[in-house]
């Protein structure tokens, strides 16, 4: 068996970031409650990593429900972003704020609330319930979310429009839904905004040639992962496997792979890909459990 392993894979500058931010707080604050608005990162091993430093992920896709469950302590706000709502409604209720949104994800944000103050209407290309896509959106009656070509349909603009998306989705479904938006605004303004880490990634697997198998290491709550999945269908890999880690990997039949491919999302940790690496190459060697001290680094 060829083993291809794809680069880059893993985490990106702002899964490192904030997961740097949240270790320093457990650190600097050993004593104090320390919540998550949802999942840091999405990757479950990286939420139980932390738990084991004393931070309490909050999980669900209201963001205000989840801060209604904090009184006293210190909330960290995730890597997707959060609206200025709930930014405001943590600090009058006294938390400590400390906020971990990628500064790609920030940058979309800001360019969002520019067009809006600036009188245009906004099409926001992005997943529904993606926390990213809710941070943007917030209720906002000039903000419409366009999960698909079908939902253009249900917008009706007449004044200026503006259209950016989510920074974790497909190049490939991006440019669609951006062609069909510009066939029905031809005087609209477009930004395409997926971060450079999510492009570069998704591309390595659009160009992967000659293989029959590909291993997606990454959390199936992971919009990213997931992605990188769909295009190795869309690129007729015969064989596309999403999987968690590497005893996801032993449980797969690979007698009929010859060239195996892997790459993971960017918020799963490395520790996990390289198990899933060296198990490929050394398939009689097995792993009973992952161990969580190596999650984070």
């Amino acid at each position: 068996m060829e083993i291809i392993k794809v680069s880059p894979r893993g985490y990106c500058k702002g899964v490192v970031r904030a997961i740097q931010i949240a270790k320093d707080t457990a650190k600097a604050y050993p004593d104090t409650p320390i919540y998550i608005l949802g999942m840091l990162v999405h990757n479950t091993y990286v939420k139980d990593a932390l738990k084991n430093l004393d931070i309490i992920t909050l999980e669900g896709d209201n963001r205000e429900e989840l801060l209604n469950q904090i009184d006293t302590g210190i909330v960290i706000f995730t890597a997707h972003g959060i609206s200025d709502t709930i930014r405001n409604k943590a600090i009058e209720k006294g938390l400590h704020v400390i906020d971990a949104t990628c500064p790609d994800v920030k940058r979309t944000q800001d360019l969002v609330d520019k067009h809006v103050a600036d009188g245009y209407e906004v099409l926001y290309i992005g997943k529904a319930n993606h926390p990213e896509a809710m941070a943007v959106v917030d209720g906002n009656p000039k903000i419409h979310l366009i999960t698909s070509i079908e939902d253009i349909k249900q917008v009706h603009i007449t004044s200026k429009v503006f259209v950016t998306n989510q920074t974790t989705m497909s190049i490939f479904e991006v440019a669609d839904i951006f062609k069909q938006i510009k066939s029905n605004y031809p005087q609209a303004v477009f930004a395409e905004e997926i971060c450079n880490a999510t492009r570069v990634r998704q591309e390595a697997i659009a160009n992967l040639k000659d293989v029959d198998t590909l291993l997606i290491v990454g959390d199936r709550s992971s919009n990213n992962s997931k992605r990188l999945a769909d295009i190795g269908r869309q690129n007729h890999i015969d064989r596309v496997y999403l999987v968690n880690d590497v005893l996801d990997v032993q449980a797969l039949d690979l007698s009929s792979s010859k060239v195996v491919a892997v790459s993971s999302g960017a918020s799963t940790p490395t520790y996990l890909t390289n198990q899933v690496i060296q198990y490929l190459e050394n398939p009689e060697i097995k792993v009973d459990a992952i161990d969580i001290s190596c999650i984070l680094g």
